[in-house]
Formats: structure tokens, sequence, C-alpha cells
């Protein structure tokens, strides 16, 4: 994408600043056409009657429309030549098989599609490695949403999409999760006056959280309370996984005696936390 900041010379000697000119694809997004109704109405009857031009200009009509979509997908890191590339791909899906007998606004129909076609784009890219069967999956659910989404004023259940899509609940919900875009611990959340908020901020630490190892000095404490014997059977057999049976192998006395010592052990670390 380029961004250029051309300056005007006026007739008085100084300078203006010239409207800004974004290029995408080679397209100065400045300059694009901006249809009224009417003739959005009057070019999709010539589309349908198979008029290239008309659908060329429609399509130019309504790039606007991608540009507005794209700008949701700026965390992404992705290349906004190629974004807009796919987002037109979506735009020309869009006026192929939009319907106006269906009541609704050419850009309410393909607002949808064209976010639909990034996140496949994205999807499809991604570092992970996503098996073909759980995409394939991912994709019958969304498409299944798109069309009830359709027929409906509201946002339908799992259970519709799963219905629509002959797919199991927790197929669908699986697949739409293996194939979500990861998110890097330092993409920001919220920015406030300049202090900006980052993932890794609300997340917990739950193995190194300040209780945890206040308990762990607790239980240390409480093991160094203990006989040398009991202290090193509960090492054995809770700190290296050791069986009982391999315990009283290791310190040549009895099964029956390692269990009567570690049920010892573990009463006197109760009553010692308990204090």
């Amino acid at each position: 994408m380029n961004l250029k900041h051309p300056f005007n010379k006026n007739p008085g000697g100084t300078y203006i600043m010239a409207s800004y000119k974004v290029e995408i694809c080679g397209v100065n997004t400045a300059k694009l056409p901006i249809l009224k109704e009417e003739e959005k109405d009057a070019l999709f009857v010539r589309i349908k009657q198979g008029d290239l031009q008309a659908r060329e200009t429609y399509i130019k009509g309504n790039l606007r429309l991608v540009l507005s979509v794209i700008k949701r997908f700026s965390g992404n890191h992705e290349n906004v030549d190629d974004l807009f590339q796919i987002g037109c791909i979506g735009l020309i899906k869009s006026i192929d098989n939009f319907d106006p007998t269906m009541g609704v606004k050419f850009s309410t129909y393909a607002v949808p599609m064209i976010i639909g076609e990034i996140r496949r784009y994205l999807r499809d890219n991604n570092s992970i490695r996503v098996s073909r069967s759980l995409r394939d999956t991912a994709y019958k659910a969304i498409h299944a949403k798109e069309v009830l989404s359709h027929t409906s004023t509201r946002e339908p259940t799992l259970d519709e999409i799963a219905q629509e899509a002959g797919l199991s609940k927790e197929e669908i919900v699986f697949a739409l999760d293996a194939i979500q875009s990861p998110i890097s611990l330092y993409d920001p959340v919220y920015t406030d006056g300049g202090d900006t908020l980052y993932v890794m901020d609300q997340i917990s630490d739950k193995k190194n959280r300040e209780d945890n190892w206040v308990e762990e000095l607790s239980l240390n404490d409480a093991l160094d309370h203990l006989g040398e014997r009991e202290n090193y059977i509960l090492k054995l057999r809770f700190f290296e996984g050791k069986t009982q049976m391999e315990v009283a192998e290791e310190i040549h006395i009895s099964q029956a005696q390692v269990s009567r010592l570690e049920k010892s052990a573990l009463k006197s670390i109760r009553h010692y936390l308990s204090l």
C-alpha cells in the first residue's frame, strides 16, 4: 500500500495539503466512484441481462465496501493488498449471487460475504496446520450459518447450524476452534490515553501464582518437620512417583510398613498445615 501526501501551491505562494492519496493494488481509493441507489438498481438490471460493462461499473462502485471491511482485519498483520484482492473476490461473488427480490440492500448482503472470503483466506494461510477434514467441517458450518442468516433476522443458534449442516454440535465447536487464527501475547486489546492493554495482561499464570508458591513453601516446611524416613518415603512416593512396593524394596521394609508410615506422615502434614 502506497501513501502519498502531496502539497499544492496556492496563488498566494503558501502550500496547502491536498487530500490523502491511498493506493491499494494500484487503485487510487480517493477517486473511487460512489453509486446512487437508482444507479445501482439500473446497473443490476443490465447485469442480469449479461452486460459485462455494467458488471464492471457495479464492482468499481462498491469497492469502498471492501475497504471498510478490510479495516476490521488491520490487526492480522496481513498484506493490505492481499486482503483487498480477496475482499474483491467476495464482492464479485456477492454480485453474482445477489437476488434483488430478497428485499435487502446489496451492502447488507455483500458485507458478510466479503468478510467470509477474507476469513477463509486467513484460515487457509494459517501458520498452524489443520487437517483438511477439520477445515471442511468448519467451512460447512460457516456456510450453514450464512444460509440461515440470510433467511432470518436473528443470529442462528448452534443447534440450528448443526441441523442445517448435518453435523453434531461437538463436531462444529471442535472444528471452528481448530481453525481460529493464533494471536500474539503482545496484540493490543484496548488503548486509553497511551496506556495499552495487551493480551498477556489478561492471562494469569496458574503455575507460578503467589498463592501456589506460598503453599509450596508451607509444604516444604511441613516435610522438614517429619522424621528422616517418613520424609524420604513421601518424596519417593509423590515426587518420584514410585509405588509402595518399589519404596519398600528400596528402603528394605515391608509394603505394609510403608503404607503405615505414609499415612502417619500425611496425617502429620495435614495437622501442621491446619495450624
